[in-house]
């Protein structure tokens, strides 16, 4: 980011009063705290200014009734089957992706967000070259570009057992590299290689929207990882975009120095429709005065109380994209809302509560119509009626479900 660029970011910053917020609003861990590979620990689950929330159950102002198209309309993907990106990669099923792909292609959208895996290409680096290849050819084959992820800043630690569980229950999603290696710049060599085998393949493919160095790194130890990853990344830069999943507008703050082309903010649960409203203003706010691209790159639905491991009250366990799909259609805000696939929740705080999140079933059938309906609405065309609704747990994972 330029000077210019950042003296009119904090110009604005201030003006929706985001200066000096620096509170989370994305993932957390599975007890609770902040997904912090160095060993930190940090409150989950606060909002994209750094404000409360209100608690409301019922939010009573309309819904949009938008127009036109949104740029940017996307999806996070891991198959319907896997908990984290080592599974994704280390069990790379072509025909699970050129299907899931499809289904993605059904209602429009034109972006997905997905994370490599550090660990199995430590492993085995041909086979992941192979799977990412396929995977981004099968992706432009449907129109779809991709958000392409190096590192992974939240989950538990990323040990053979935490790898491989598939248990529906008790899965989990894991942080990369490790912690060891997160604390020590002495071992970063080897991330670094990673970097580069990334960048020399890729940092000018068209076939990608941007590439991310890391999601959620937080504040503290892994920001300086991160820090130290993309200053490999830029050594490296090409003509594809680069970026990192910011928690918050505020947390932006901190990356404005690193020659971002792309912000992101995350907010998977505000509480009301007028919150909505605000972020997606500050959004478009933000995105004016850095003079590039702001995208609200992981959200899922409206739902009460503060924090990402509230209590999850009445219907809240489903999905609900139409909650607020209509006002970031009505923005014109690119995003990519948390999941394509069926699957349970990503976190076991949120499986402990029966949370269960994605549009499409393994068979293409959609959770729900209305949510298939507002997310492809955003290219202009909200007609749904090739697909089937169907508000099952999948079999396979009914052992997560909570009655």
């Amino acid at each position: 980011m330029s000077n210019h660029s950042r003296r009119r970011f904090l110009a604005a910053a201030a003006s929706v009063g985001l200066a000096g917020c620096a509170e989370p609003l994305g993932w957390s861990r599975g007890d609770g705290s902040r997904g912090d590979s160095a060993g930190g620990s940090e409150a989950g689950g606060g909002n994209a200014t750094g404000r409360p929330d209100e608690a409301t159950a019922q939010p009573t102002e309309a819904l949009p009734e938008p127009t036109g198209t949104v740029d940017v309309r996307g999806a996070i993907y891991l198959p319907t089957r896997a908990f984290n990106t080592y599974q994704m990669w280390s069990d790379y099923d072509p025909e699970v992706i050129e299907r899931d792909l499809g289904y993605a292609a059904s209602v429009n959208l034109n972006a997905v967000r997905t994370w490599l895996c550090y660990e199995h290409w430590l492993e085995d680096p041909e086979a992941h070259g192979r799977a990412l290849e396929h995977f981004l050819t099968a992706a432009a084959a449907e129109g779809i570009e991709v958000l392409l992820g190096v590192f992974e800043g939240v989950g538990e630690p990323p040990t053979e057992e935490n790898l491989t569980n598939t248990n529906p229950v008790d899965a989990v999603g894991v942080y990369s590299p490790s912690g060891q290696v997160v604390r020590d710049p002495g071992r970063w060599d080897r991330p670094r290689e990673f970097v580069r085998w990334v960048m020399e393949r890729y940092r000018d493919d068209e076939r990608l929207l941007a590439i991310e160095i890391m999601n959620e790194p937080g504040w503290t130890i892994q920001q300086r990882f991160a820090r130290g990853m993309f200053e490999t990344l830029r050594e490296e830069r090409g003509d594809v975009p680069l970026t990192v999943g910011s928690t918050s507008f505020a947390n932006n703050a901190d990356y404005l120095d690193w020659e971002l082309d792309a912000m992101q903010f995350h907010y998977n649960f505000p509480s009301t429709r007028a919150i909505v409203r605000d972020v997606l203003h500050q959004a478009t706010s933000m995105e004016e005065a850095a003079s590039m691209p702001v995208w609200f790159a992981e959200w899922q639905r409206l739902r009460t109380g503060r924090g990402f491991n509230s209590k999850v009250q009445g219907d809240e366990w489903q999905p609900n994209y139409s909650s607020i799909a209509p006002f970031i259609h009505d923005a014109g805000v690119g995003n990519f809302f948390w999941t394509l696939m069926v699957q349970p929740a990503y976190t076991v705080a949120q499986r402990k509560q029966g949370v269960l999140v994605g549009m499409f079933h393994e068979d293409g059938a959609v959770w729900d119509l209305e949510d298939a309906r507002s997310i492809k609405a955003m290219s202009g065309d909200p007609s749904v009626d090739h697909l089937e609704e169907r508000k099952e747990w999948p079999e396979w994972a009914s052992e997560a479900r909570r009655d």
